[in-house]
């Protein structure tokens, strides 16, 4: 049997940032174009996006998984760009997406994500005109893909994620009604896991309510972003440990302790009653474009 190919990246950040009204920038906006202006327009490179993608599309994986930052302020001008540079990625039957904090990076246009990326984040059993809903399951090949949102709007300064009472109340019965399923599990989040990580401006509010749940029902990986480093977190399961990995921004040049723009593969494969899961990092390298990095055999 062939190994079933999946991609991660995450935290496109898609540059550049389009034009925004005065209007538009008050409060947390305004602060995030200054900072935009000033340092991470330089750090985010559409060049750097589009070289990752062509690399990836050339490993042809069987499946692609964005988890989350799609978008920079979440203006409205963002949204139209993210759906034709989406498109260009792959269609939804092959692409899943998640929201991350800065897709829902103000009040006012929260509910935009939904609206502009809906066929990419449709429950396999839920109908075209149901409204989105987390988590919500897709069966690609041997995988179930379990997908979350931590995406809420926070203060300024902030960059906290919540699963909510709500969504963790689905996610353990989702979590429990997959549990004995032959499939292999992948959990899309975010934000790391680890209820301190980044401290309390950058963290998983409930992780401990998640890291619950997976203690006691499991998954077989777990993929996220947020903090735009290559992370591996190994975190307890019913029946043994979780990988949970992370990958540094998809358009981003190495900048103090954060690492170029890199995307993951995972090689998954039956093996008996269980898995084999091999990990293979693609990083950018300057005037090189992306080569494997490395390989490790997670399970």
């Amino acid at each position: 049997m062939s190994a079933y190919v999946l991609a991660h990246l995450s935290d496109p950040h898609l540059p550049p940032l389009p034009a925004a009204l005065l209007r538009e920038l008050v409060g947390k906006r305004a602060l995030g174009y200054l900072n935009w202006r000033r340092n991470r327009h330089l750090i985010h490179r559409r060049d750097v996006l589009d070289q990752l993608v062509a690399d990836l599309h050339a490993q042809q994986p069987d499946h692609i998984a964005i988890t989350g930052d799609l978008v920079n302020l979440a203006l409205p001008a963002e949204f139209a760009p993210a759906r034709r540079w989406l498109d260009g990625v792959g269609p939804p039957e092959r692409v899943t997406i998640i929201p991350g904090n800065h897709d829902a990076y103000v009040r006012a246009t929260r509910r935009r994500f939904a609206q502009a990326f809906g066929d990419f984040l449709r429950d396999d059993d839920a109908g075209a005109s149901d409204a989105i809903t987390y988590p919500f399951v897709q069966r690609r090949g041997p995988l179930t893909l379990i997908a979350t949102s931590t995406a809420v709007p926070t203060a300024p300064f902030m960059a906290t994620g919540r699963l909510g009472a709500a969504q963790l109340a689905a996610l353990d019965h989702v979590l429990g009604a997959r549990a004995a399923e032959p499939t292999f599990r992948v959990l899309l989040i975010h934000h790391p896991l680890r209820p301190e990580h980044h401290g309390r401006f950058k963290r998983l509010t409930d992780a401990d309510a998640l890291l619950g749940l997976l203690k006691r029902h499991g998954v077989d990986l777990i993929l996220h972003g947020h903090d735009h480093v290559h992370s591996t977190m190994w975190l307890e399961g019913p029946r043994g440990r979780i990988p949970a990995i992370g990958v540094p921004s998809a358009s981003a040049v190495a900048h103090g302790h954060h690492p170029a723009a890199a995307y993951n593969l995972f090689r998954i494969m039956r093996d008996g009653e269980g898995w084999r899961c091999e990990q293979n990092v693609r990083g950018f390298i300057e005037s090189k474009g992306f080569r494997d990095i490395r390989r490790v055999m997670l399970i």
